[in-house]
C-alpha cells in the first residue's frame, strides 16, 4: 500500500508539471500499450553428478525390489491386518515413549531407551529447501504432496502447520548427494547448537539409510518441541521418495520410535507400510489429546493411553 501511495503521488506531481507548460497536448487517440506481466525467473537448476545418479540407481533398484515383495503397501492395511485396542496402546507406548537411537558421544547408535512424552506446544512453520540439482517438476511434485500431507497431520494433532519461509521452525531438506555432504554450514544457520553429532550423522549418512529428522527441545530439561530438521535423499523415485515425506514428518511430530510390533504401521522397519495408515493416525490423535502432558513417563501415560485409546475405536477400557 505505501509503494502504491507513492506511485499515485509520483503521477500527481508529473500531471501538475504538464499543466504548468506553455500548451497543452492533446490525448493521442492511440491508447497507451499495456505491458506485459513479467513471468517469475525459473530457479536454475545445476546437472546431477556422477555420485548422486550412482544413489538414484541404487534407489530405483531398491523400489523395485520392496514392490515385487509386495512391500511399500498404499492401502493402509485394510481388513487384511486387524489390530485391537491392546495392540494400538501397546504400539503407543513403544513408539512415543521411547527412543531408537542413543548418542554414544560421537555417533547416533541404534539402542531403544525409555524416554518421555514429547510434542509440539505452538503452531509449526515448515519450510521446504531443495538442493540445487533437484529438478523442478520434482520439486512441485514434492510441495503438493508435502502441502496436502501437512493439512492431513494438522487434522489429526490440531496443532496449527502452515508453509511458509517466514520465521520456520520445522525445515524440509531434499537434497542429492553433494548437497547432503556439505549440508553442515546451513545446518548451523538452521538450528544453532546443532550437535556435532547430529551434523555428521546428516553429512555421514550410512547408505542404507533413507532419510531422517531431528526434532529439538529449547533446553535440556524442556519436552515441547521448538525446532525440527527432516532431511530427505533426492535421488529417491517417486514412492520411496513419499514414503519418507510420510514417516519422517510424522515422526518429527513426536512419535521418534519404531516397533516390530507395529501393524498396519510406517513406523517398522520392515518397509510393508509405505505411506501413513489408519493405525498412525490414531496414534497421533493419542498422542495430541490434551489429556497427555508433556514429560509423561510410559508409566504416567498408559493409563491414560488406554481410555484414549478405547474412545477412539469405540470400545471399553
Amino acid at each position: 500500500m505505501a509503494q502504491r501511495r507513492k506511485l499515485f503521488a509520483a503521477l500527481l506531481s508529473a500531471s501538475l508539471i504538464g499543466l504548468a507548460g506553455c500548451e497543452v497536448v492533446p490525448p493521442s487517440s492511440t491508447p497507451p500499450p499495456v505491458p506485459r506481466p513479467t513471468q517469475p525467473k525459473k530457479p536454475s537448476v545445476k546437472p546431477q553428478t556422477e555420485v548422486s545418479r550412482q544413489m538414484s540407481t541404487h534407489l530405483s533398484k531398491l523400489q523395485a525390489d520392496l514392490k515385487v515383495q509386495g512391500l511399500l503397501r498404499v492401502d493402509g492395511g485394510g481388513p487384511d491386518v486387524p489390530f485391537n485396542q491392546r495392540n494400538l496402546v501397546d504400539n503407543f507406548i513403544r513408539i512415543a515413549m521411547f527412543d531408537e537411537y542413543t548418542s554414544n558421544g560421537r555417533s547416533l547408535v541404534a539402542h531403544e531407551t525409555e524416554s518421555r512424552l514429547r510434542r509440539w506446544e505452538q503452531p509449526i512453520r515448515m519450510k521446504i529447501e531443495f538442493g540445487p540439482s533437484i529438478p523442478l517438476a520434482q520439486r512441485k511434485k514434492d510441495r503438493a504432496n508435502i502441502a496436502a500431507y501437512v493439512k492431513r497431520l494438522s487434522r489429526l494433532t490440531a496443532v496449527p502447520i502452515s508453509l511458509t519461509d517466514h520465521a520456520p521452525n520445522y525445515h524440509v531438506l531434499i537434497l542429492n548427494e553433494d548437497e547432503r555432504l556439505a549440508i553442515g554450514p546451513r545446518l548451523n544457520e538452521l538450528a544453532p547448537g546443532i550437535s556435532t553429532v547430529s551434523e555428521r550423522t546428516v553429512t555421514n549418512l550410512d547408505r542404507s539409510t533413507l532419510c531422517l529428522v531431528f526434532a529439538y527441545s529449547d533446553n535440556a530439561n524442556s519436552y515441547t518441541y521448538a525446532k525440527a530438521v527432516a532431511v530427505i535423499r533426492g535421488e529417491h523415485p517417486d514412492l520411496l521418495r513419499l514414503s519418507c515425506i510420510h514417516e519422517e514428518l510424522a515422526q518429527g511430530m513426536g512419535l521418534a520410535n519404531d516397533s516390530a510390533a507395529a501393524r498396519p504401521s510406517i513406523f517398522n522397519d520392515d518397509e510393508e507400510f509405505g505411506l501413513l495408515t489408519h493405525h498412525d493416525g490414531l496414534l497421533l490423535q493419542m498422542l495430541y489429546d490434551r489429556r497427555l502432558k508433556t514429560g509423561m513417563t510410559a508409566r504416567q501415560a498408559r493409563p491414560i493411553a488406554k481410555k484414549i485409546a478405547a474412545e477412539l475405536m469405540g470400545g471399553t477400557t
